[in-house]
Order: structure tokens, then sequence, then C-alpha cells
């Protein structure tokens, strides 16, 4: 084995299978970051309109924990099976990436605000009671007061999230997608080695992922209010 992979070392890394990697590289970091960033803000809006206590907003409150409970509950390749379906009958000329990116976001949206939603609760009454005693509107109390000293329980698990959510974006190749996953599929259907082709596949997953996790930590370190005060 090891002689068969020497022996195709030369015809692997060539010019045209590095773009062909480099674009399925770049596809599934679109979809992990813009799914992922649309997601967190979709789903930091589905977690604070929950929030809510107005009698008017009953109905927004109710489509809110449909959507997060339905998504939460459905297999991620189902999620792409529908989105592409539905999307392709309202806009046939959308890209399969197009498509993937708008699943990814779906799926995002539905974890991510529960994780939202739990740093939220996490912050004592007392202080949205001091808050309120202050005479904050609902609006500052959540931006000024909640949010602030809740990144520090939302960012951890989101950012594991994000980076655990990399490895589902391999779903999207059932589509055509031209991911990573779906590369390694192609390499060794052109006669590559298995071990050359997906061997190459894990290390541009880590090479995505890893750096995530840092960048994450990073933002943790930044934004979240020290663990010792």
């Amino acid at each position: 084995m090891i002689d068969r992979i020497m022996a195709q070392l030369p015809a692997f890394f060539t010019w045209a299978n590095g773009v062909f990697l480099l674009t399925a590289f770049t596809n599934t970091l679109i979809m992990t970051i813009v799914g992922c960033a649309v997601g967190f803000a979709l789903g930091m809006s589905l977690a604070a309109l929950r929030r809510t206590s107005g009698r008017w907003l009953m109905p927004l409150r109710m489509l809110a924990l449909l959507w997060v409970e339905t998504f939460r509950r459905l297999p991620f390749l189902i999620i792409l099976i529908l989105v592409l379906f539905t999307v392709q009958a309202i806009a046939p000329d959308i890209s399969l990436l197009g498509i993937a990116t708008i699943s990814v976001t779906l799926a995002a949206s539905a974890y991510l605000s529960e994780i939202v939603r739990g740093g939220l609760d996490s912050v004592p009454q007392t202080q949205i009671d001091a808050a309120a005693a202050m005479n904050f509107s609902a609006w500052q109390s959540f931006w000024l007061v909640i949010l602030p000293q809740s990144w520090r329980v939302i960012l951890p698990p989101a950012a594991a999230f994000m980076v655990m959510f990399v490895k589902d974006t391999s779903l999207a190749s059932h589509l055509g997608v031209v991911e990573l996953t779906f590369s390694g599929k192609i390499l060794v259907n052109r006669g590559f080695s298995p071990l050359l082709g997906f061997g190459t596949v894990l290390v541009l997953y880590f090479a995505l992922s890893w750096p995530l996790g840092r960048l994450a930590a990073r933002l943790e370190e930044r934004l979240a209010p020290s663990r010792h005060q």
C-alpha cells in the first residue's frame, strides 16, 4: 500500500487537484461560517423573542418555539432534502451550495437558540430587577445587562457546536455539493488510494476546524467577563 501511495504522489499533488481541493475547502468553509453566523443571529433573535412577556407577542413566541423544536428534532439530511425541494420550487436557479448553506442556517438557528437561551437564563434575576429599578427599558436591560453577562455561558458551547458542524456539512455531498468529503470520494473514484484521498481530506478538515476553535477561544477571552470576578 505504501508503494502505491508513493507512486501516486506526483499525479495526486497537481495544480488541477489542488484547485479542486481548494474549491471543496472553500465550499465547506462558506457553509460553516455563513450558515452558523446567520444561524447565531437568528437563534439569538428567537431566544430573545421567547423571553418576551407581552400578550400581543404570544403568536410570535409560539412560532419561535415551533421553529426551534422542529429544526432541533429533524436530522440534518432531512432538512437538506426539504430545503432542496422547497427552495427549488421558489427559486429554481439557486445553486446547490446556496441550498446547503440555507439548510445549515436553519439547523444552526435552532440549536444555537437553545444555547443562547440557556446563557440568557443564567443571569441572576436580581440583575434584571436592578435594571428595572433604574428605569431601563426591556431593550436596554437585554443589551446592557443580560447579554454582556451571558457571553461566558453562550460562547463555549456555541463554539463547540460550530466546530462540530464542520463535520456535518459533509452530508451536503448527498445533494451533489462539492465539499471536502465529496472531493475525497471523487479523488478515490479517479483511482487514487483511499488513504491518500481521504487522508488529505482529513488534514483539510483539521486545518479548517482547529483555527475556528482557536478563534472561538480568543473571542471568549475578549468578550466574556473573567470567571474569577
